[in-house]
């Protein structure tokens, strides 16, 4: 586990909680009883969230769905956390559930963080969702340019000659340009 994000994490959940002293619990607790956080009804979300991150640390799958709802969350320092954990958990199934929510355009403002996971993972998955919604994003007075950026740089580090048409076009979009230069300078010849 990377100790800042834990650092991070916890300093956000406890200003958060206020003083419910179940934080400290929490942050040092075994997994059943952070399973039991997961499943119990009325649990608040920083609750769920400090629950799901550790176990998704631990490597526990039980963890898995909580996460994805987290990586999807309107507040970036959720999804960070979340898919910081995922990346650590391992399952198989987070390759899928990111692509699912970097490509699904009604969800767009939040796909900045399934997008740097994609890359992470380097999952068989990554550089058809990356192309998917780089493409969508050279539209004309599309709003959405950290997630541009995040798919062209992406694509770049994966590496992946498939990524040069949609990179090519990227060239055209101020903003966008510098980073999609590297990014094709980066893809094999």
């Amino acid at each position: 586990m990377d100790q800042d994000v834990w650092r991070n994490l916890l300093a956000r959940v406890s200003q958060e909680a206020g003083e419910d002293p179940r934080v400290e619990w929490l942050a040092a607790t075994g997994v059943e009883e952070l399973n039991a956080v997961l499943t119990a009804p009325q649990e608040p979300l920083w609750a769920r969230e400090l629950a799901a991150f550790r176990l998704g640390t631990a490597g526990d799958a039980r963890a898995f769905e909580t996460l994805v709802l987290l990586l999807n969350h309107r507040e970036p320092a959720r999804c960070a956390a979340a898919a910081h954990a995922l990346a650590e958990l391992g399952d198989p199934r987070t390759a899928r559930a990111a692509a699912a929510l970097a490509t699904n355009e009604l969800r767009v403002a939040y796909a900045l963080h399934p997008v740097r996971l994609l890359v992470a993972l380097r999952a068989p998955e990554a550089v058809p969702a990356l192309i998917a919604v780089l493409e969508r994003r050279l539209a004309p007075g599309d709003r959405y340019q950290a997630v541009a950026l995040a798919c062209a740089d992406g694509l770049g580090e994966l590496g992946d000659p498939c990524a040069r048409p949609v990179l090519r076009a990227a060239l055209g979009r101020p903003g966008l340009a510098i980073v999609a230069r590297g990014a094709l300078d980066r893809l094999p010849r």
